[in-house]
């Protein structure tokens, strides 16, 4: 298959593993965050870190959506199903998502709630034209990828008058969480680690463009390598990272060609500027509050902000102290230091965010890396 099985061929990932062998200092360590939870998910199922010279660490950051996610979104979602009588619609990940009171969507749909699966936003929008007697709200989350169609959604609602639509907007942009991780006093508080460069996403990119990610190599002195999710593409990217710490170099190369533009999608960049506009802070699941890390909706588009039509405040709820969720998002910790991974915490019965997505770190790790990283205990007879 064009584009897919040429980036899986083993026989040029051992050529690439040997390259990084050879170029990789063996007196230094590599330190690189792959931000996008596709790229974790690639890292974990094809056994990239392997393939990797042991002096080349790999951090996982927070670029899964429904990780970074807070409980009090989550929690403003299931009041409006519970309390306020409305269908509310949104992807499948975010409903088994853990919210306060033991709670999640899926949860709450048991309860009584009208809480429904969609594929997109114009799944939405179908519900609130097929039932004008009831309040439709979409719960839209996601990065940059995920914000252009929710923007169509709302501009469309807008142009045909439908006023039982509207959207609990949570869609987060990814250079403001690479900065905060970067710079912000909170996350070292927290606690971080020595970054030499980043992974950069693939489809958040395809949107945005290249060129945002150039502050970061020019201020902060980190190199970036944009990257497709193939395991080809991902240890391409460290070999490219690599040779730019090498040399010295802190530049935005991009070896996502095939998809990526220096300016990205300007039409989709247009229709999310005319519906949407910076928050001023966004709580980040791990990261705490953001600065001018997420989108609201435009006064404009006022009728369509579920957030004003109900009256919600939203409320900052604390995780579940027994999940190192918020430590693995800023790649702190691994998934296998977290005291209920595997255990407590599986994709079956996920206790934090990042066992839900199969983007999470903790899920592709369950999934790909588990029993390599849990010791084997052999016990002996007497």
């Amino acid at each position: 298959m064009k584009y897919i099985d040429e980036f899986r061929d083993g026989g040029v990932a051992q050529k690439i593993a040997a390259r990084l062998r050879d170029e990789a200092l063996p007196e230094r360590q590599y330190s690189f965050m792959e931000f996008c939870g596709g790229h974790t998910h690639a890292i974990s199922r094809y056994g990239i870190t392997e393939l990797l010279p042991a002096n080349v660490r790999m951090i996982h950051g927070p670029g899964c959506p429904v990780c970074v996610l807070p409980i009090g979104r989550i929690d403003l979602a299931i009041q409006l199903a519970i309390n306020k009588g409305a269908i509310v619609c949104t992807y499948g990940d975010t409903m088994r998502v853990p919210a306060s009171d033991s709670l999640s969507l899926v949860r709450a749909k048991a309860r009584g709630g009208d809480i429904r699966m969609v594929y997109s936003a114009t799944d939405a929008l179908q519900i609130a034209r097929r039932n004008p007697d009831r309040e439709i709200v979409f719960f839209a989350i996601g990065f940059e990828t995920t914000t252009p169609p929710t923007a169509l959604a709302i501009r469309n609602a807008h142009r045909e008058g439908l006023a039982n639509f509207s959207v609990l907007c949570c869609h987060v942009l990814t250079p403001s969480a690479i900065t905060h991780i970067l710079e912000s006093p909170e996350v070292r508080q927290y606690g971080t680690v020595p970054i030499d460069g980043f992974v950069g996403p693939a489809h958040v990119s395809i949107v945005i463009g290249s060129a945002p990610y150039e502050h970061f190599a020019q201020e902060y002195r980190k190199p970036v390598v944009i990257a497709g999710f193939e395991p080809l593409d991902v240890m391409q990217a460290v070999l490219m990272l690599v040779r730019q710490v090498n040399e010295g170099r802190s530049e935005v190369e991009n070896e996502f060609t095939r998809a990526v533009t220096s300016e990205g999608n300007l039409t989709a960049q247009a229709l999310v500027s005319e519906v949407f506009e910076l928050r001023t802070s966004f709580e980040w699941r791990g990261l705490g509050e953001v600065p001018y890390s997420a989108l609201k909706i435009r006064p404009a588009f006022a009728d369509f902000d579920a957030e004003r039509r109900f009256g919600l405040g939203y409320q900052p709820v604390a995780d579940n102290k027994a999940c190192e969720c918020g430590a693995i998002l800023r790649g702190v910790k691994k998934p296998t230091d977290c005291k209920i991974f595997g255990t407590v915490c599986t994709p079956e019965n996920p206790m934090g965010s990042c066992m839900v997505s199969s983007e999470g770190a903790c899920a592709a790790h369950y999934s790909y890396g588990r029993f390599r990283d849990i010791p084997v205990r052999v016990e002996v007879a007497a």
